[in-house]
């Protein structure tokens, strides 16, 4: 066995590639404090939440989900749905936190993105190993077979040439279309009984994170899958064979790419202008692109204060305090700062630009 997917980039991936790294790059300057960034992140982690498992069948609200995975409530007669989304929400903290750690994707964590998911919010457990027996996906309507995927005795040799193919690939491929093999090779092993479906999803949102395209942690793809589930199946099911050995693997799954990249582009820019909306001085893309990187990082501190101390420029770029002062006073005679407080003791410098 060999892991060689088979797909070609059409005109219109590569404009939808192009979208992403606009909104990418925009999103990436955007001042906003880091207050209202980590709400922005939890509401991106609900609903991301919400949308991956009701995808799988759960039934709680966007509402119940922050009453359960936040405040702790019970919702009554939802047991299994409560389950659901406290497993999902930890796998997608943990996922999160492992990327920006780690540069490469391991088996060892695929089984504890599927150990939590499927824990339910418990404290204790293992990572899963891959399921020993045959499953099918079938029909929700008829009970008619789907989908047949490889037998177990096949699965460790196919789960390990998948995550060999995106650590080579991330160098040479682009990102956004590694994310999208990594979904749809994981949903086509299907190397568990069950929630194969969630941690797919998380597995393309940690390939994406580790490499840049985390977009600050407060976007979602799956509310993209869920508004129109048939498209979504659709694109996944590739080629006319619904077993394995007969054709699966050798498919041409350029139909998937290109509405998996789609999808990424829609909803990079949707965060960009609900970001733009959010910025309190409103679209001021064309100056932010023309600031350095430092000037970039210091931005945020005037989301929060209409004036700046050199010390607060120091300890957030690690500077000493004789070399924030320099940087001030070059920083004004470019233009960026006007010295607000002249005094030496209580000195003060405000944005050039409002």
């Amino acid at each position: 066995m060999s892991f060689a997917p088979h797909y070609t980039i059409s005109s219109q991936v590569a404009r939808d590639l192009m979208r992403i790294e606009a909104a990418r790059a925009m999103v990436a300057v955007l001042p906003l404090n880091e207050r209202v960034l980590a709400g922005l992140r939890q509401s991106a982690r609900l609903v991301s939440t919400h949308y991956s498992t009701q995808i799988e069948g759960n039934r709680l609200t966007p509402v119940q989900v922050e009453q359960v995975v936040i405040r702790g409530e019970r919702i009554r007669q939802r047991e299994r749905d409560e389950k659901e989304v406290k497993g999902y929400y930890a796998a997608l903290d943990y996922a999160e936190s492992y990327a920006s750690e780690h540069s490469t994707i391991t088996e060892i964590y695929i089984r504890t993105l599927h150990a939590l998911v499927m824990a339910g919010g418990k404290k204790r457990w293992t990572p899963t190993p891959y399921r020993d027996g045959q499953n099918v996906i079938r029909d929700s309507s008829s009970g008619g077979i789907i989908y047949m995927p490889p037998e177990a005795g096949d699965v460790s040799a196919l789960m390990k040439e998948m995550v060999d193919w995106i650590n080579r690939h991330v160098a040479d491929v682009p990102i956004p279309i590694v994310a999208a093999i990594a979904h749809y090779q994981f949903a086509t092993i299907h190397p568990y009984y069950d929630g194969n479906g969630r941690v797919a999803r998380l597995l393309t949102n940690t390939v994406l994170h580790q490499h840049g395209y985390g977009l600050r942690g407060i976007y979602n793809l799956e509310e993209y899958y869920a508004r129109n589930l048939r498209d979504y199946y659709a694109a996944l099911d590739v080629g006319d064979g619904h077993n394995y050995y007969l054709g699966r693997a050798e498919s041409d799954i350029s139909g998937w790419v290109g509405y998996f990249i789609a999808g990424m582009a829609a909803s990079f820019e949707t965060v960009r202008a609900k970001m733009q909306q959010s910025t309190p001085a409103g679209d001021r893309s064309d100056w932010i692109r023309s600031l350095d990187a430092r000037q970039r990082r210091v931005l945020p501190l005037f989301d929060e204060w209409a004036q700046i101390t050199t010390p607060q420029i120091a300890e957030l770029l690690k500077l000493s305090p004789r070399g924030a002062r320099a940087l001030a006073q070059r920083w004004v005679q470019d233009g960026f700062l006007v010295i607000a407080n002249p005094s030496k003791r209580g000195r003060t410098c405000r944005l050039a630009q409002p």
